[in-house]
Order: structure tokens, then sequence, then C-alpha cells
């Protein structure tokens, strides 16, 4: 393109045009794909001025250009059409005034509350706001102008909370998540559960409205909202407006609520705002929340309350927390008719925050009762994606009476029916990810076993005999499980925890560090070491013993024995000490209730590398994994079976690394015209 062309243009053109970046950050795309475009298709508007190096292009043509390019994995709109980039770039031009107001030095919230006030009186009578200014009407206008309705315009300017860097945006439901709660009022209502024709709603910290406008509100009788936030409450009333919704009552909090005679309704939804700082130890935490909803809630009711995630995972200790004994009084209550662990970074402001839904009820039905159904909707989002199918996938397993046959979704009971019995009120994580622990999806072990004998004796002919006696009979009855927490309680293991270090005092001479680097194989073992003199300054740090069991829990789990003893344990690597094995060792006696070979394979077995949890680092928690309680005749079985697997992997690697030498070997000789090879013929 030749320096300094222009063009004149068009004369529909509304819009100043745009450059190569504003197109990518109007579409929402990255900037090699605005180059892409460019360069693969002679269709691209052709550029109306600008320079060589900074092309500026008439913006209508840019948007009716890319209205032929869907954009991909996205659901198909109410009209049956696919959303393309052309919306998207449309409705970022739309709202670029608006956004350069902000650099006028108007604080985001308040831009955003006057073009919510502004779009709302247009919704009314078409009446200018006195306080707004003409910028800003002339924003406002050009937005409705490109708008179907003025709610999608008053839905829009929220939707600049984050682009306009507003606190506003971090306490904002996630659309999935309201998309969520909607699809199960909407099926809660379909199956005739709802206590009248008209189901009452009450909207706890209703925010600006997102769960709101998630419920189809022509089919309720009265709606309530309460928001505590005087902001908050004001944006909720313009968007209201701006949607022509009228008959929603707004109160600042639950007491005027209930003063006005609004005390229980047959639907209560809430997500509480995030707040730096909440603890366990709060009386009024997170859980007081879902226990308010619940009061709320008229016979045969259903409430849904997003909750964080560590309400739900922290353990019951000697003295119960405030927030444990809320999470109890729910269980005792038979409230919690299901929950559903929401899928990492869901958030888009606050990555770091896991969150989990609680579908809470009033009275549980017959086939309910003394249950609560486990959902795992991070696990179920690896195989759907995060989007209308996680939705539909969700709303199901929560919905159906007959559990669905899937991994990710189960029926616990609250309490025990019988003494080793599985419950939620043992005191443990509720968390989905801590709670389904099931085997691997499709796998015959028997069969899977079977082969895998058949191809190692075919590969492994000199070890035939010894895998031929390997006896494996399929198991006829269910085992039981004991999580390792149970085991540390009662003295069978103690559990070793890693130690930071700092980084000055590793160095080549002393005891073995053994930290993530050396679990994950990219630091050998022994190259980092700590002087003893060191390690006096870190008195909690433990040493290592002959037996004992290393593990790293992060993004699945490794597992090693100790053989020697001697290493210090550099977090977050963990250790598991048998109790017992010392003096086992000693008086070399029979009867260990299991060798640390035995645990550390069971330990890295698939049904508990499922129990991760975490937004940004997955980790497996060591109390939450379990072992099969076995014999001890088939524990000694195990270990011998295993220590002999041992041995004969130790002499193939033998071999391997002879036949390795003798390729090379032979390469070097044919290379150097010293060797001829020659096959026998075979017999």
């Amino acid at each position: 393109m030749s320096q300094g062309i222009q063009r004149t243009p068009t004369n529909r053109n509304r819009f100043e045009p745009v450059t190569l970046g504003e197109i990518k950050e109007l579409a929402g795309v990255g900037r090699p794909t605005v180059s892409n475009w460019r360069r693969r298709h002679e269709s691209f508007p052709a550029a109306m001025g600008g320079s060589e190096n900074k092309p500026l292009f008439d913006a209508e043509e840019v948007a009716e250009w890319l209205d032929t390019r869907p954009v991909p994995d996205v659901e198909r709109r109410e009209d049956g059409r696919l959303p393309t980039y052309g919306d998207q770039f449309r409705q970022a031009l739309r709202l670029r005034r608006l956004v350069a107001l902000k650099h006028d030095g108007i604080s985001a919230e308040t831009l955003i509350r006057s073009a919510l006030e502004l779009i709302a009186a247009r919704a009314a009578d078409n009446r200018r706001v006195p306080a707004a200014g003409r910028q800003l009407e002339q924003a406002v206008d050009e937005l409705l102008d490109g708008t179907e309705t003025p709610g999608a315009a008053a839905d829009a300017v929220l939707g600049l909370a984050g682009r306009l860097e507003s606190e506003l945006a971090t306490d904002a439901t996630p659309a999935v998540v309201a998309e969520l709660i909607g699809a199960l009022v909407r099926r809660r209502e379909a199956a005739g559960e709802a206590a009248c024709a008209r189901p009452s709603v009450i909207n706890l910290h209703a925010g600006t409205g997102d769960l709101l406008f998630a419920l189809d509100r022509a089919r309720h009788g009265r709606i309530t909202a309460a928001e505590a936030d005087g902001l908050r409450r004001e944006l909720l009333r313009y968007r209201l407006l701006a949607h022509g919704v009228w008959g929603v009552d707004l109160y600042a909090d639950v007491s005027a609520l209930r003063a006005d005679g609004c005390t229980a309704a047959d639907i209560v939804v809430a997500d509480p705002p995030y707040a730096a700082g909440e603890r366990e130890t709060d009386e009024d935490g997170p859980l007081s929340r879902a226990v308010e909803a619940l009061d709320l809630l008229r016979p045969g009711g259903t409430a849904y309350v997003v909750v964080p995630s560590w309400t739900l995972a922290r353990q019951r200790t000697g003295v119960r927390s405030p927030n444990v004994r809320l999470r109890e009084h729910l269980l005792m209550e038979d409230a919690v008719a299901g929950i559903v662990q929401l899928p990492r970074r869901i958030h888009p402001f606050r990555t770091g925050a896991e969150l989990a839904l609680l579908v809470l009820r009033r009275d549980a039905g017959p086939a309910e009762r003394g249950r609560t159904r486990v959902v795992d909707g991070d696990r179920i989002a690896l195989r759907t994606g995060l989007g209308q199918r996680w939705v539909e996938f969700v709303t199901e397993a929560l919905s159906t009476a007959d559990l669905p046959a899937s991994e990710g979704v189960r029926d616990i009971p609250v309490t025990a029916a019988s003494p080793r019995g599985e419950q939620l009120l043992d005191g443990r994580s509720l968390l989905p990810a801590h709670r389904l622990a099931s085997p691997e999806r499709g796998l015959d072990h028997f069969g899977a076993s079977l082969d895998a004998r058949r191809e190692a004796a075919a590969a492994l002919p000199d070890l035939r005999e010894w895998i031929g006696g390997l006896g494996i009979a399929k198991r006829e009855s269910p085992v039981p499980h004991r999580r390792l927490d149970e085991h540390v309680r009662a003295g069978q293991l103690k559990l070793l925890p890693g130690h930071r270090i700092h980084a000055e005092d590793i160095a080549d001479e002393g005891l073995v560090v053994i930290g993530r680097e050396e679990m994950l194989g990219t630091v050998t073992i022994g190259q980092r070491r700590i002087a003893p003199e060191a390690l006096a300054a870190y008195p909690q740090a433990a040493v290592t013993e002959r037996g004992d069991v290393i593990l790293l829990t992060e993004h699945g789990v490794r597992t090693r024995v100790d053989d020697v003893g001697g290493c210090v344990l550099l977090a977050p690597v963990q250790g598991l000490r048998i109790t017992a094995y010392a003096q086992h060792q000693q008086r070399a006696t029979g009867g260990l209730w299991i060798g640390p070979h035995p645990l550390a394979r069971l330990l890295a077995a698939p049904r508990n590398q499922q129990r991760s949890s975490g937004s940004l680092v997955r980790r497996v928690s060591v109390r939450d994994m379990d072992l099969p309680q076995l014999p001890p005749e088939e524990i000694t079985e195990l270990e011998a079976v295993l220590a002999e697997t041992d041995r004969h992997r130790a002499e193939v690697r033998r071999q391997l690394d002879a036949l390795d030498t003798l390729a090379e070997r032979l390469a070097a000789g044919v290379a150097d015209g010293a060797l001829a090879l020659r096959r026998r013929p075979s017999r």
C-alpha cells in the first residue's frame, strides 16, 4: 500500500475511522488474527487514509465485512442466528464514546450511573435528565440508536464495568452461573414443584440484578430484591426501568423486606459479594447468607446460593469454628439438596476465587430425604466445555430423580446408614472434588491386567514363567476404604510436612533435599543438599527415615519410597511415615499393616489423583486420600509382587542399557568402516 493514500469515507459513516489495533480491540480478537484477515482475504476493506505503517479503515465497512465471520464456539441467538464478530465490533463502537468520557475525569461509577439514568429516562418518556451533559447524551443516544431495546443498552453499559476498571465488575455474577441458576429455577417450575402457580421470588444481595434477569420474571408472582449498597441498588432500579420492569420491590436489607410483610418466598437466589479477609472464625461468614436464605423459604421452596469453596472445604477440628457449625446446621436440618463445585477461574475478575453453588430445600421429599446430590462441575466442564452444554448437563444432574450415570455426580447420605458408611456429617470437606473418587471410566481392570500380562510375557520372554504364575482374579465383594486422616489420627501414619528453606541455605554438601523439582525429575536427587549447621536454623524441619513415603500432590499425585532416610523435605513436598515400620525392621517381625511400597503405589492410584482442587494450582489433600482395607495376607502378597516387579524392572533396565551400548558400538564401527554386519539366517 502506498503511503498517504486518501479515500473519501462513506456518507453513511457515523463512526470515526479505526486502526488495525482498534479493530483488534473492538472485535475482541488478537492482533495476528486481524493481520491474517487483511493479508489472506482480498475482500477485506481497503484503507481510507492514514499511512502505510498506521492505515485507517472505514468502521462501517469493517463491521459489514466482520458480519460474514461467525464467532466460534458460541450458542445461536433466540432468532437462530449465529453471533458474528461484526456484532461484537458494532457494540464496542457504540460504547467507545462512553469509554472516552472517563478520560475527561469522570469516575467509572459516576459514568455508569449517569448513563443508566439517562437510558431509563429515555425508556420511560424520552425526557431529558438535567444533570446529564451534552457529550453523555450524545453517547447514550448513539448507543440507543444502534441497540434493539433500552434494556439491551443498559446491559451493555453495565458490561463496561470491567473495561472501565470499576469495582462493580468484581461483584458481578458470572454469566454462566446466572444462566445455570435460571435454568434450575425453570426446570423446578416445569416439574410442578412450586408451591403455587406463580411462585414468589426473593433475590438477596441482588447487586445490579444479574440473577434477577436470569429468571423468567413473567412466570413469577411477587419479586423482591434486597441490596445493601446504595449505588448498586440505584443501578438496579435504572436497569429495571430500562427493561420496562415495574413489579420488583427493592429494599436495603432483609429487615426492611420483612417489615414490609415479605417474610417468605417460594424461590430465593443469592450471590453475596466477595469480601476480602473473610475467615472461618467469622460469626457472620458466607454461610450465614445461606442460613438467611433458608429462613426465607416457604415449605416446599428452594434456594440457590453461591458461596466460596473454602466454606465447604474446611474440616472440623477439636473446636468447631462458626463456619463448620453453620455448615453442619444446614446438614442436620436436611436442607442441602445439592452441592455444585463450579469450574475453576469461572469469575473473569476474581481468577483466584473458587466458588460453589448450594441448592437448599425447606422440606425434602421422601425420595430425597437424608441425602445430598454432589456434582463436580469443574470435572464436568473438562468434558463439555463451559457453555450451554455444561449448563444443561448440570441442570439435568441436579433435577433428575434417578442418579445420572456419569462421572462427577453422586448421591451421598447426610448421616451414615452403617458404622463405617460414608456420610456428609463426618467433619470432612464437602467439596465434590474431595468426595467423588470414581474408578477409571470405561476400564475393565480384569481384562486390562490380563492384556498387560500377555504383552509383558510376549515382550520379555525371560519373565514368562514369573508373569504366568501371577494370579489375577475378580473380586466378588466390594472393599471398604478408609481415609488417610483416620490412619493419621489413629497413630498408624505420621504426616511429615515439607518446609520452606531459603535458597541461600541450599548447597551441594550435607543432607539431601527433596522438593518439587526432584519429584518431577527436573533435578537429580542428591544434587541439592543442606548442611547440618544450616538446617539447625529450621528446628521444625523433619528428617526422613528409611521407609518413609514422599509425596508431591500438585497436578496429580507422585510418590517415591525413601529406602535410605536422612532427607529434608522442601514444601510443597510432604511425607508419610508408617509408625510401626522402624520397630518392624529392627525385630524383623511380620504383621505390619502395610509396607512403604504398597502404600506409595496405592496413594498414586487414579482414585486419589482425581481429588484435586484449587483454581490456580490443582492440589490433592493428603488427608482426603483413602486406602482399601485389605486383609493382612493380601497386603503381604501385594508387597511381594511389587518387590518382585521392581527386581525384574531393574534387570530389564540393565538389558536395555546393554542393547543401547551394543547399538552405539555397532553404529560407530560401521561409520568408521571397521565393521560389516550380516544377520544369520533364521533356522
